[in-house]
């Protein structure tokens, strides 16, 4: 199977483009109402974040052996799991001279902690408390800077390697890295740490933020920023 010529491409990158839009203008959309209705302190927002943070919470009392479990199963919304993942990417992209490919993962990834961190601040919720006592943190709880790491790196890796995945990969890829993604968002509330609508903005900026970057580098099928497509047989 010979490589699709360039209108092809840009064809295929346009329809691409117009998907990410949407996904950056639905994330918005999710984004800024959940930080006005937390800041705001929306009683049916609570009510429901309490809740379901009740139901779902591990408790203190939970076993050392589901705590290990829980905190391998969150760390993939570290920051520093983030940068082990992406160095050998980024090491193989910079040999590659894909400059434009390596910058804009490098904005994509650095820049979603500090941000997340901005609006943490801008919103300042506290942390759950539990009547059992729970975490006890003292950082802020909107978003969630785990379910926005974990969602940043889920979709800088799609991005990256769209154009040379097969549609079944393809496939596969939105299915594992969605799963990850509600895994690490998952962990957080079995943890005590974060409340639901945390979680669903932090997965909201991560993604949005992502796409929103890599359309300004131009990193979708047929932008400057994109991986050519794998020649197949």
């Amino acid at each position: 199977m010979h490589p699709a010529p360039p209108a092809t491409l840009l064809r295929a990158g346009r329809h691409v483009a117009v998907r990410a839009r949407l996904a950056v203008l639905a994330s918005a959309a999710v984004l800024a109402p959940l930080g006005w209705a937390v800041a705001a302190g929306w009683s049916p927002l609570l009510r429901f974040d309490r809740s379901v943070s009740d139901a779902l919470y591990a408790g203190d009392d939970r076993s050392r052996l589901l705590e290990v479990v829980l905190q391998v199963a969150t760390a993939p919304g570290l920051a520093a799991v983030r940068y082990v993942v992406l160095l050998p990417v980024l090491t193989w992209l910079v040999r590659c001279r894909a400059w434009w490919t390596a910058a804009w993962v490098v904005t994509a990834a650095a820049l979603v902690g500090p941000l997340t961190s901005w609006l943490k601040e801008l919103v300042g919720r506290p942390r759950p408390l539990f009547a059992e006592g729970g975490a006890r943190w003292d950082s802020l709880s909107f978003p969630s800077g785990h379910s926005s790491g974990i969602a940043c790196l889920a979709t800088v890796l799609l991005v990256l390697a769209w154009p040379r995945l097969a549609p079944g990969a393809r496939s596969r890829g939105l299915v594992l890295g969605g799963a990850l993604v509600l895994l690490v968002g998952c962990t957080r509330l079995w943890l005590g740490v974060h409340f639901p609508s945390d979680v669903l903005g932090g997965w909201a900026l991560g993604c949005g933020w992502t796409l929103l970057v890599a359309l300004g580098f131009g990193a979708l099928p047929g932008g400057r920023a994109a991986l050519e497509p794998e020649v197949r047989a």
